[in-house]
């Protein structure tokens, strides 16, 4: 089957799936988005791209950005991000603060939002403004000058910022936070609030599926090694407390955010992105998690 013919196939097939479930609407301006978008986007690492429903229409990526955060990281710090941040699944929700209270306010991996801040106070102590290199890369990894951050989710994110904050002044308790908490919080949600297609998000990921060169791009982003980690990382940890789930049914590294999209990786092949913003129960697209389920079976790519 050709991809153009699978698109289509995928799109019908999830229908029924489209707009089930509940929007985020704990975050305000993340609740005015219609529950009823669907867009998928294939890029693959000869150039060709298949795209197909609302592919081309910006959303806010949220959790999506801690791949890109901590792809950023690896790039300016290399190893040192893991003194301070786990490589373990949580098994919790992905605001938790009990697991941090338990672990001395080291969170268990980078894609918790605990994780997250910790990367993103890494990343203020190296860079003077992480949010305009993060874009920098991004916008030359997607050919797409117009990626920028949606100020009105980043504002209501920060109107609705206790429990983060509560996060990140208990890691600062622990030693674990060195910028100030408001400095730390105002990037993560500058950064969760990036808005991208999911043609952008595939684009993107093409550094991943490439082993840390993305062919879109003239130098190499990431080690071999940094880029298995990501993506091993992405398998275990990338879907929430659904990780396991996610494995089972879609067999490919993802990640997923409550804006309702989903970046997955095939290696040596294509990034992928879906967005449909009604979530389930652990907050991950449900139409977009029936998508990559369905490609996979289709396709009989996976990496199993």
């Amino acid at each position: 089957m050709e991809y153009p013919e699978l698109l289509e196939e995928i799109f019908h097939a999830v229908q029924p799936y489209v707009g089930k479930g509940k929007v985020a609407d704990y975050i305000p301006a993340l609740a005015q988005i219609p529950a009823d978008k669907f867009g998928m986007s294939l890029c693959l690492m000869d150039g060709r791209e298949y795209v197909i429903g609302d592919a081309d229409e910006p959303f806010s990526i949220q959790s999506v950005s801690k791949v890109f955060s901590l792809v950023l990281a690896l790039n300016r710090l290399g190893s040192q991000v893991w003194e301070r941040v786990g490589k373990e699944p949580s098994g919790n929700a992905f605001n938790s603060l009990v697991q941090l209270e338990y672990e001395n306010g080291i969170p268990r991996n980078p894609f918790i939002n605990a994780g997250a801040l910790v990367v993103t106070d890494w990343l203020l102590g190296c860079s003077v403004d992480p949010t305009i290199e993060l874009l920098a890369w991004l916008r030359e990894a997607t050919s797409n000058p117009g990626i920028h951050v949606d100020l009105e989710v980043a504002d209501s994110e920060w109107e609705h910022r206790d429990r983060n904050a509560a996060l990140t002044h208990f890691m600062k308790s622990c030693g674990n936070i060195h910028s100030s908490v408001d400095r730390v919080l105002r990037t993560y949600f500058e950064h969760c609030s990036i808005a991208m297609s999911c043609r952008d998000l595939a684009r993107a990921g093409l550094l991943l599926a490439g082993h840390g060169k993305s062919p879109r791009c003239s130098d190499r982003f990431l080690t071999r090694s940094q880029a298995k980690e990501v993506n091993a990382l992405m398998l275990t940890c990338g879907t929430y407390d659904a990780a396991g789930d996610f494995a089972f049914r879609v067999g490919l590294p993802g990640k997923s955010g409550v804006g309702g999209g989903i970046l997955a990786i095939i290696p040596n092949l294509m990034s992928i992105a879906v967005w449909s913003p009604a979530l389930d129960a652990k907050g991950n697209s449900m139409a977009g998690v029936e998508a990559l389920e369905r490609f996979t079976t289709l396709t009989g790519i996976s990496v199993f």
